[in-house]
């Protein structure tokens, strides 16, 4: 998504020899108060509101009642601890997951010097020996050799908990599994190959939420967008057109890449309105969307689908590469939640009924709902990203809006625009003067189930260093700084999530 500044004040110009300074990478030290969560509430609220999903949790992981409320109170816990310490660690973060009891986040680190830091997030450290960087670019080029990979060799993906590049493979096929890596390049100490039995195929026909259709063939809508719905890539190509689960006309795919990734995007006719909502099936509640954050490793998740309703399971492992019939696709949630045909594009979502996010589309898989199996699928922020979408979602309960009427009677308002990610700063991408002392106040308006952070940051003279932040979980931020005179901006940063943003200033 392009950036885009609509409206900005005018501010002092320093001197030349600021100017020049300024062209300097930008330093800032930035660490994050953690959230206040009332975790146990949230667990309570889960069985009461939604007792199928509830049901099938406890169902599928064996778990009592009591477990699964313990479960879902440790993991939102967890969940304030990892958005910390991926912020904290930033290039030091390996991994995060549950451990197996389903009681505490652990982070891999593979500096021993930043245990305490993650011991002071309530977590647990586990210092490895390849760092996050080591195991992505072993996983890159087996993708770059996929096209070589036999068809006995289903998959390939980081396993965080055992800090290796897990190559699966059919028992036959074991040692053509070590030839692979041997001839691709990567670094085999890296490497596990493990014996499966898995035959992955893209689950075409009926799907989770409600259906639609291309012509004869049936698909499901994954999450709604703001004028459409995003959905597997393997259900249509660009400019095919869909009609509804009533055979109404609905409207035509704008975007699809099927193999290598397994997304896509319709855009929606007047007749449809998109809705924050996930099919309920036979759980008797229909899901409501809060937003997208990306769940732990082995966190406890949910999946609708037609076929066989409300299933759920444990994500274990992220960014998989998964070779199809049609081809290798990348960068998919593996998880232990079953799936059959007709399952396919349906929704996957954050085992909290009170504060579900969207994980990801339904790709593919192998097993069943009788015997159990292994399911891919599509995360939903890079689905959003690529194609520059909103994610329609329903916030109510969250924290409140910043006063001001979402920041719009500050002194002095400006616009932006950040894909996932992105950054700017304000106002108009430069900095203002304050010639006295005084309160520095800023207000950030994001959209609803983003996560928008705001940085307030003062020149000392040779680089930019921050003196206030807000970094809450939420989209909304409020910044408050007794400053001496000085050059000041304010730094914008999309941590997940895109869309436009309003900024509210007050100045001394």
């Amino acid at each position: 998504m392009q950036r885009r500044l609509l409206r900005f004040a005018s501010v002092a110009a320093p001197a030349a020899a600021l100017v020049a300074a300024m062209t300097l990478p930008a330093s800032a030290s930035v660490s994050a108060a953690p959230a206040t969560v009332d975790a146990d509430a949230a667990a309570d609220a889960v069985s009461e509101a939604a007792p199928g999903m509830f049901a099938a949790l406890q169902r599928d992981l064996d778990l009592t009642a009591e477990q699964a409320k313990t479960r879902l109170a440790a993991e939102h816990r967890a969940a304030t601890a990892d958005k910390r310490l991926r912020k904290q660690l930033g290039s030091g973060f390996t991994g995060s997951w549950m451990n197996d009891a389903g009681t505490k986040l652990v982070v891999a680190i593979t500096d021993p010097a930043e245990a305490a830091m993650v011991r002071a997030a309530g977590a647990e450290p586990a210092v490895v020996e390849h760092s996050g960087a080591e195991l992505a670019a072993v996983q890159a080029t087996l993708d770059a050799n996929a096209a070589a990979a036999p068809d006995s060799l289903p998959s390939w993906y980081v396993d965080v908990t055992t800090n290796r590049v897990v190559v699966l493979a059919h028992e036959h096929a074991v040692g053509a599994a070590h030839a692979f890596v041997a001839a691709s390049g990567a670094d085999a100490s890296a490497v596990r190959v493990e014996v499966t039995s898995e035959q992955p195929r893209p689950l075409y026909d009926v799907v989770g939420g409600d259906a639609y259709y291309t012509g004869s063939s049936r698909c499901s809508v994954g999450f709604s967008v703001e004028g459409g719905f995003v959905t597997a890539g393997h259900c249509g190509n660009r400019g095919t057109s869909t009609s509804g689960h009533n055979r109404v006309s609905q409207g035509s795919f704008q975007g699809s890449s099927f193999p290598g990734n397994d997304y896509a995007w319709v855009q929606v006719n007047s007749n449809w309105t998109p809705t924050p909502t996930v099919n309920g099936y036979s759980s008797g509640n229909d899901v409501v969307v809060k937003g997208s954050d990306e769940a732990p490793v082995n966190s406890s998740v949910c999946r609708s689908g037609s076929t066989t309703g409300w299933h759920c399971g444990r994500i274990t492992a992220r960014n998989a590469s998964v070779s199809y019939p049609q081809g290798t696709v990348n960068g998919l949630i593996r998880t232990t939640v079953c799936a059959e045909p007709g399952d396919s594009g349906g929704s996957l979502v954050t085992a909290d009924r009170n504060n579900a996010h969207a994980q990801g589309v339904t790709s593919g898989g192998s097993g069943n709902c009788s015997s159990g199996g292994t399911t891919y699928f599509q995360p939903v922020p890079e689905i959003l990203s690529v194609y520059g979408l909103t994610l329609v979602t329903d916030d109510d309960g969250g924290p409140p809006d910043p006063p001001g009427d979402r920041c719009d009677d500050y002194e002095s308002t400006y616009t932006g625009s950040l894909s996932s990610n992105g950054r700017e700063y304000q106002p108009d991408g430069r900095w203002y003067y304050s010639n006295g002392s005084g309160t520095h106040e800023g207000c950030l308006d994001a959209p609803d189930g983003t996560d928008f952070d705001l940085y307030l940051q003062r020149w000392n003279g040779s680089s930019w260093s921050t003196v206030e932040e807000s970094t809450s979980p939420g989209p909304d931020e409020q910044t408050s700084y007794n400053g001496s005179a000085g050059y000041y901006r304010y730094q914008v940063h999309a941590y997940s999530g895109s869309g436009s943003y309003t900024l509210g200033t007050n100045t001394p």
